[in-house]
């Protein structure tokens, strides 16, 4: 294990050299950029004269607290999110599993309860009770019963009717629709792979075309816009690849390109991801940009790249936990996008996804960790060596013993017989 030591990246002769350059051609998106970065520079410095030995730390008993609250109590700020309620139960569950904090069962139970409620007579889950079936939530609901991973989350999943709801959204060529007579994007296509996989109702037709359909949102940049014909963009990036990850289909993509975009995002001053080519740092694209490396890093292992490294993913893992741990912490708890922003949930999330990512490279067979400050900032590693779970395992973006004691769970069972209910109208194809 390798403990990063002071100074820090960020404090270094050099990082200020790594500032934004606009070659003297001023625009509004330059100037958001330097606002940015001054922000940053003064979290830096004020961070420098309190520490004279640098050692960020994670606000560990900070977040637990304000995750666990979360599940019990919401301010009215959270009405507006009325429809993602099994996401808010997901970003907390998956927060508090990195970092090893259990959640009682009692709390558990209500959980599962609860999501029970949004489990629609006709398949698959909604927003909230009584709300319509809609993949986004659907994937958050079964992510979130898989980490609590009981006899009571698993039994909470209707296979047969969610089979019948992802047939419903899905289209003549390939895609899906997030609900019957929504839109399509590519966000669709991996929360009905995820879902189908975890719970093992995938059907010889389910994901006909698919494939080839995500292959189509690949664009000149390299990465993948949300459909075809639009700008790449970092979370639908993930979403694509990671559904042609569990689809077995990644090498029909162009790797090489797509490595080329990505490794482009982080950001050479923040250290941070950006999502999209000449935007701002976002603490979220920790996970949505970082989590496609170990991917790639896989993708590119299965066709014998023989130059990929043993120890270190393709992106700066240094750089990344020092902007995670420096800028995006709220000293009270919780996580946020960037300094001046206010903490949720979502970030909270996805901070802590990616700060595992830049921690834990490979597997549990050959497993290197860089950790930046004490030892306590470790977190959960999402790398598994089992067979039965894919090699590296940001995929679905949950723990490894928890994806693999869902899919022996549910493996146990018999695949659905297929029953295509009613399929979306083919205009929104």
């Amino acid at each position: 294990m390798e403990t990063v030591p002071a100074p820090l990246r960020c404090l270094g002769e050099c990082h200020a050299a790594e500032k934004f350059t606009d070659d003297g051609v001023e625009t509004v998106t330059s100037m958001e950029q330097k606002k940015v970065e001054r922000s940053i520079q003064e979290v830096i410095s004020v961070y420098k004269q309190m520490h004279s030995f640098p050692q960020p730390t994670l606000l560990r008993d900070q977040h637990y607290q304000y995750l666990k609250k979360g599940l019990r109590h919401l301010s009215d700020s959270y009405e507006c999110l009325d429809a993602s309620r099994p996401w808010l139960c997901y970003w907390i569950l998956h927060s508090l599993e990195l970092l090893e904090e259990p959640v009682p069962s009692s709390i558990a139970s209500d959980v599962c309860q609860f999501l029970a409620r949004c489990q629609t007579p006709t398949g698959g889950f909604a927003g909230g009770p009584g709300q319509h079936a809609h993949l986004a939530p659907t994937y958050a609901a079964v992510n979130a019963l898989c980490i609590i991973g009981t006899e009571e989350a698993y039994s909470v999943i209707d296979r047969e009717k969610l089979l019948s709801f992802l047939f419903s959204v899905k289209q003549p060529d390939g895609s899906f629709v997030m609900h019957v007579g929504g839109e399509v994007d590519v966000r669709s296509a991996y929360c009905a792979a995820s879902v189908a996989s975890l719970t093992n109702i995938v059907t010889p037709s389910l994901f006909q075309d698919t494939p080839m359909w995500i292959v189509s949102c690949q664009n000149w940049e390299g990465g993948l816009g949300g459909v075809p014909g639009l700008e790449a963009h970092g979370g639908y990036t993930f979403c694509g690849t990671a559904a042609m990850v569990i689809l077995g289909k990644e090498f029909m993509l162009d790797l090489k390109s797509l490595l080329r975009w990505v490794a482009s995002r982080q950001m050479r001053f923040e250290g941070g991801f950006q999502g999209r080519c000449n935007k701002l740092v976002d603490g979220c694209y920790s996970f949505w940009q970082a989590g496609l490396l170990p991917l790639l890093h896989r993708a590119l292992f299965k066709e014998g790249d023989s130059t990929l490294s043993l120890e270190k993913w393709m992106f700066e893992q240094q750089a990344l936990q020092e902007y995670i741990l420096l800028c995006c912490q709220n000293p009270v708890g919780g996580l946020l996008d960037k300094p001046g922003k206010s903490r949720d949930f979502y970030h909270t999330c996805y901070c802590l996804s990616g700060l595992s990512v830049a921690q834990h490279f490979g597997n549990m067979d050959l497993h290197h960790q860089l950790i930046v400050g004490q030892e306590e900032n470790r977190l959960v590693c999402m790398l598994t060596s089992r067979p039965i779970c894919h090699s590296y395992h940001p995929v679905y973006n949950i723990c490894p013993e928890k994806v693999a004691r869902a899919i022996q769970h549910f493996h146990q069972l018999p695949v659905p017989m297929e029953n295509r209910g009613s399929p979306a109208s083919s205009d929104h194809s």
